[in-house]
């Protein structure tokens, strides 16, 4: 995956969206057309996938008006049919009734006192799916700035904003997710990066959306608060929080950890996300230092590449059925910076990491 980077001085919504799907036309058309080859070959009919968006994009008009007109924006900036970027902002709401994914392992360490959290996620997803990735740097109309990756024409996946909020995302599957088309979680992820300043405020706004897809979103702060970091844990059911452990740590992968939503668990590979979850509670007892590439060869131990985290496409497998780590991404929420490479922590801690 390539990662392009984006500074946008435009606060209004509408016309940074255009700005941005002007800029990167190509890499976004190249996305959308992916996905839409893509939904088709995984049971998710193009006239369906269109049907959700649209009814996604209506739930994200009613939630987060702004948000909604920088997808209109993007679209007109790429010239391409407001549905199908629609429907590329809702592709885990599309997916999520026809096809169970697993993806991203993440660990937090936010225990009580002076030192910022120290984060690291892996991002593990279909490599056909994303030759281009994008580092976004914006400020909102209220004067937040915001630092975020996301798929190009999407609205966010993880990142960070300068009041020392971070955000990390997974993905969850539940017998009540459906086909109704909710507000886009990766809509989510970017409202809260936008507009809350405290892990109290990422909750609150979290709960306020109807979704129709599951996910956990992972907030933490600079801040020494209670709570200092949480594991959101969104499904059309119920919303449920899960807190650090008495040391500290934050553990997700894509299993849910709420004892009254696992009961629905609807995961695709559930000894996979466990097995994943197990080798980050053995590790992160090596993984306390300062040194985000210590900490990157901490994460994958004795296994190195081969560690349970760490996904390498298998291209005798359908592209509907292979799997890359493409992004390891530590958040520095006192420097209002993501710090990352596009490949495994093992790669990171060989070779380094960018910051943006």
């Amino acid at each position: 995956m390539k990662i392009h980077t984006h500074v946008s001085d435009i606060r209004n919504p509408l016309e940074r969206g255009h700005q941005i799907g002007a800029r990167f036309a190509e890499q976004i058309r190249t996305t959308t057309a992916l996905y839409l080859g893509f939904f088709p070959r995984v049971g998710v009919p193009l006239s369906e996938a269109q049907r959700i968006g649209e009814n996604s994009l209506a739930a994200l008009e009613a939630w987060s008006p702004g948000l909604a007109a920088e997808v209109v924006g993007m679209a007109s900036g790429a010239e391409l049919p407001l549905w199908q970027l629609a429907s590329l902002n809702a592709r885990t709401e599309v997916l999520a009734a026809r096809t169970r994914h697993s993806e991203c392992s993440t660990t937090v360490h936010a225990p009580r006192g002076a030192r910022a959290p120290q984060t690291l996620q892996t991002w593990d997803w279909h490599d056909s799916l994303c030759p281009h990735g994008l580092m976004l740097a914006l400020h909102t109309e209220r004067g937040m700035n915001v630092k975020l990756f996301c798929e190009f024409g999407m609205l966010a996946k993880l990142g960070v904003n300068s009041a020392g909020l971070g955000l990390h995302f997974n993905i969850l599957h539940h017998t009540s997710d459906n086909d109704s088309g909710g507000v886009p979680v990766h809509a989510i992820a970017r409202r809260l990066l936008e507009e809350a300043s405290s892990v109290e405020e990422a909750i609150e706004l979290a709960r306020s959306a109807r979704v129709s897809a599951s996910t956990v979103l992972t907030v933490f702060s600079r801040q020494d608060r209670s709570p200092r970091a949480a594991s959101i844990e969104l499904s059309p059911a119920r919303t449920a929080l899960v807190l650090p452990r008495e040391d500290g740590w934050l553990l997700h992968t894509n299993h849910f950890l709420d004892p009254q939503l696992s009961l629905g668990e609807q995961v695709a590979d559930r000894a996979d996300t466990q097995c994943r979850l197990g080798h980050l509670e053995q590790v992160v007892g090596q993984m306390t230092s300062a040194d985000l590439r210590a900490r990157a060869e901490a994460m994958c131990g004795a296994e190195g590449d081969r560690a349970p985290i760490c996904f390498h496409p298998d291209m005798a497998m359908p592209d509907t059925e292979r799997w890359e780590t493409l992004l390891s991404v530590g958040i520095d929420t006192e420097r209002c910076a993501l710090q990352y490479v596009a490949g495994t922590p093992v790669q990171l801690a060989k070779a380094g990491f960018d910051t943006f």
